[in-house]
């Protein structure tokens, strides 16, 4: 039964790598934008609503257009205008591009689609990557258009390797593109294998000529490898690393049945030294202390216990109502008391086997106070995550909540710095290093003694150290996503610092990241862009009490609120470069902190010369 759940467990990791579409863009790709009869369009309207960087100007486009007829700045209606963009690799999933259009009154997503982008979108992409009501966006509104784009296909032919993205209109047809292109018709399907060449709107893909009017082959855009080779031996590599795992799984099992290894309590919640080193740092690497790679259960038996899911069904009364405390989007959690400690379970389906596994690396590898400990785990029949159990519940629902007691403002104040020390660790102090990628007021937890942890680690990315960022696929929660995560799947430690800084906004405020303003979905404000309002006014002193958690009264420090307001501002600047990092954020809130045993570690003028550093002038400048 093991080695049959160890199997579709790695089976489901090299899915995860098979089915990732992409390992990286290529510097250009064609769209084919369709002008209708109505309404008319200019190339200026072209540039604006596909803006990315110098391939998108006037005289670019025109020389992609070669024997086209312009009338003036004015585009014939009827035709079709090839426009250059860069093609990235959207969080390993996709080809395309995201655009940024500012709409204007009137707008929905199927407007934006049809008219504006001529069907180089779709509705479905436009809900995927924005948050806004279909059929209501606000004037002004930065709206996210993803574009599909190809950058070839070594397994087909070697000879394209600039692609055009070409909606269909009425009449075509495979034959006619074929003849209009001059490439045989065969070789167009197989570029778009399935797809029905008479669909209107539909998109495929067809090899573009670049600016000399030829056809561009694929091996100067693709350096080294080519891609599908490289992907190809990539995955064979995955498989046959699965393989041997589970052949050296099949052989340890069958030895070692019935003869566990028995830790003692002491050893399996020590986890690691407080400098974080781990072993290794593949994300799903196996490797346990004995030395044998033994697939899932050796991450674990060096460093935590193994529960069996009887023991697990026995403490939570098979995992009934009354033990549930919690439903997150990887699973429920109940409260138990496991071999005489608290604990809290979190039951995953095994759908959810990467979050389960991003987890388990993480925990395994970390320890530090302001951080939920792990105390064991179980795989079988669902995956279990066992950890120490947390009295009070999470931030957000102290902030958010009904029936708790307002939490005082220097409670608040050590709550941040608690929670800051937690991701600091991950940031600066652990091999590899870690980012959270869900950092908000639901993922913060509250100790007996209302000191924060952070939580939930199951969308945390592993990074080597010198990596500045990276794409991935798009996940977290909306309200804490900064603008370079949201809209191209940039990841950086910088994502939590702009997440950290929403929670800052939320502790002075207990509002929520994302406000509704209306009776509708679209009438809604983000936290951000309501504190960046007051700051912004000629004396913030007094804009900032209106946002102040009024169950608080008038006990706080209004000096303390701003700073820790601009604090907050600094965090979420829209430049990730221009944020500061998690141990600069520490100093910060140490100089905020009224208690003096957090300010024993550095000397005023280090801490100083630290905040100056980081541009932190206005938070340690007396205010006037």
């Amino acid at each position: 039964m093991k080695l049959k759940f160890v199997f579709f467990l790695l089976l489901e990791c090299v899915c995860f790598i098979v089915e990732s579409k992409c390992i990286k863009g290529c510097d250009l790709a064609l769209a084919s934008y369709y002008v209708s009869v109505w309404p008319s369009i200019s190339l200026g309207n072209i540039t604006n609503f596909m803006h990315s960087n110098v391939l998108t100007n006037s005289d670019v486009i025109i020389s992609y257009n070669k024997g086209k007829i312009f009338n003036g700045d004015v585009l014939l209606s009827l035709t079709r205008t090839n426009v250059p963009f860069p093609c990235d690799c959207i969080g390993g999933e996709f080809l395309g591009h995201v655009f940024q259009y500012s709409s204007v009154a009137g707008d929905t997503y199927d407007t934006i689609a049809m008219k504006s982008y001529s069907n180089l979108t779709t509705v479905e992409f436009l809900k995927r990557f924005n948050s806004y009501d279909p059929n209501h966006i606000p004037v002004n509104s930065k709206v996210n258009v993803t574009i599909n784009c190809s950058c070839g296909n070594s397994l087909i032919s070697k000879d394209y390797g600039l692609f055009t993205t070409y909606p269909l209109r009425p009449g075509n047809n495979l034959q006619e593109l074929s003849k209009e292109t001059n490439i045989d018709a065969k070789l167009l399907q197989s570029y778009n294998p399935g797809a029905n060449f008479s669909q209107e709107s539909r998109i495929v893909f067809i090899p573009g000529r670049d600016q000399n009017g030829v056809y561009v082959p694929l091996y100067p855009r693709i350096g080294g490898l080519a891609r599908g080779a490289a992907v190809g031996i990539s995955i064979a590599a995955t498989c046959g690393l699965v393989l041997l795992i589970i052949c050296i799984y099949d052989r340890y099992f069958k030895k070692k049945e019935g003869e566990k290894t028995k830790l003692s309590t002491e050893d399996s919640i020590g986890l690691s030294t407080e400098d974080g080193t781990g072993s290794g740092s593949g994300e799903y690497e196996a490797s346990g202390s004995s030395g044998h790679a033994v697939g899932l259960t050796s991450i674990m038996v060096a460093k935590s216990l193994e529960f069996s899911y009887q023991e697990l069904a026995k403490a939570t009364n098979n995992f009934s109502l009354d033990n549930k405390i919690g439903q997150g989007g990887f699973g429920a959690v109940y409260y138990a008391e496991l071999r005489g400690e608290k604990t809290a379970i979190k039951k995953m389906d095994v759908q959810a086997s990467s979050e389960f596994l991003a987890e388990l690396k993480v925990l395994t590898h970390i320890h530090h106070s302001n951080l939920v400990r792990l105390i064991g785990y179980c795989v079988e029949g669902s995956l279990f995550l066992v950890y120490e159990y947390i009295d009070n519940g999470n931030l957000g629902q102290y902030l958010h909540g009904k029936g708790r007691d307002p939490l005082p403002w220097s409670t608040r104040l050590q709550i941040a710095l608690d929670s800051a020390r937690g991701l600091e660790y991950i940031h600066e102090h652990t091999v590899p290093l870690y980012i959270h990628r869900d950092v908000k007021s639901a993922n913060i937890l509250i100790d007996k003694n209302l000191r924060g942890k952070v939580a939930d680690f199951g969308l945390t990315k592993l990074i080597e150290v010198g990596t500045s960022s990276f794409h991935t696929r798009l996940v977290g929660t909306f309200g804490y996503m900064p603008p370079e995560y949201a809209q191209y799947g940039d990841i950086s430690s910088k994502i939590d610092v702009y997440a950290f800084g929403v929670v800052l906004y939320e502790l002075i405020s207990a509002k929520s990241a994302i406000l509704k303003t209306g009776e509708t979905v679209s009438e809604s404000k983000g936290l951000v862009t309501l504190f960046e309002g007051a700051l912004n006014q000629i004396n913030p002193l007094e804009a900032l009490p209106k946002l102040v958690d009024p169950r608080i009264g008038d006990n706080y420090p209004i000096e303390s609120v701003l700073k820790i307001a601009q604090l907050g501002r600094a965090c979420t600047r829209d430049n990730p470069l221009l944020r500061p990092n998690m141990k600069s954020i520490v100093v910060a809130l140490m100089t905020l902190s009224s208690s003096a045993e957090h300010s024993t570690s550095y000397d005023n003028q280090t801490l100083i010369n630290l905040l100056l550093d980081e541009g932190f002038r206005e938070i340690i400048t007396p205010t006037s």
